[in-house]
């Protein structure tokens, strides 16, 4: 069973009947079904359910002749996922398969991180579906719509800024964003001057870290987590949260929209898996594994 299903509300171990009637569940009672054929007349077929106002469950597999002469689905792997329809970001999206299986990562090379943003592909069979060479790794996209789980976060406090410092930010983060892209293409001006920035930071933070706590100095973060692409350790604060009930297990997960480093993004954690109570304004610091949705 996935690590990431108790971010939705399954957080018990499950037999392997209890787990095999869950993706029965999922696949006779879907509320989406999507097929796509692929070469040598494999057919793969994906079906979603929700188990909540907008959590839920993804059962991938594929479709093959049965002996009564229906198909037959033979499942490959379940995924959960949490739902977002706002837009991340709207930069240019490749995409890399899997060393096993046929799942797949988005790749945005967003500016305002400062390096690629990696997320496991969500509508992967819609993508599919899109894509006349099968070889092909590129494809244009309008937006990228981002949501994420977690296992484990924090609550923390806001930091105290003025109207004019929220400004000063502001105008900061659009400058090393416009920086960034300079490098991006050799601007060899704009190199300099981001490691130039980067040292003055590293040294006024390592000053201030020795009479302050760190994470008053520092408001937000977005950074690679361990050694799987796709999970990011963030520290962003909280636009809205909301209490949602998993339909079978009764367990509450909190689904929150977060702003880390000016990037928007959806994440659902556990009540459970959370310490301190969430609310507008606060910060989330936690680990997570974050998911994609591609708009074409």
């Amino acid at each position: 069973m996935h690590d990431y299903m108790r971010a939705i509300g399954f957080s018990k171990e499950y037999s392997r009947e209890g787990y095999r009637k869950l993706l029965s569940d999922v696949v006779n009672n879907c509320f989406e079904r999507r097929e796509v054929a692929k070469n040598e007349g494999v057919v793969r077929v994906e079906y979603k359910k929700f188990y909540g106002m907008d959590v839920g469950v993804i059962v991938r597999g594929t479709l093959e002749p049965g002996s009564g002469g229906q198909d037959e689905i033979f499942v490959d792997y379940a995924i959960p996922f949490v739902r977002t329809t706002a837009i991340s970001s709207t930069e240019k999206v490749s995409f890399e398969k899997f060393s096993s299986g046929d799942e797949y990562f988005g790749i945005c090379d967003d500016y305002r991180l400062g390096m690629p943003l990696i997320f496991y592909l969500q509508n992967m069979n819609e993508y599919l579906e899109s894509k006349e060479d099968w070889e092909s790794s590129a494809i244009d996209v309008m937006h990228v719509s981002l949501s994420a789980l977690s296992l484990k976060g924090t609550i923390m406090i806001p930091i105290e800024k003025t109207r004019e410092e929220e400004e000063e930010l502001k105008k900061k983060r659009q400058i090393r964003e416009a920086l960034v892209r300079r490098a991006r293409v050799g601007d060899e001006s704009a190199m300099e001057n981001m490691t130039i920035e980067d040292m003055d930071t590293y040294s006024n933070l390592r000053k201030r870290s020795q009479k302050e706590d760190v994470f008053s100095l520092v408001d937000s973060y977005f950074m690679p987590s361990g050694v799987e692409n796709d999970k990011y350790a963030i520290l962003g604060e909280i636009k809205d949260v909301s209490e949602n009930i998993n339909t079978v297990t009764g367990e509450t997960v909190y689904v929150m929209d977060i702003v880390a480093n000016d990037v928007f993004f959806t994440v659902c954690i556990n009540e459970g898996d959370l310490v301190g109570e969430p609310e507008i304004g606060r910060r989330f610091k936690g680990v997570i594994w974050m998911q994609g949705t591609v708009g074409y």
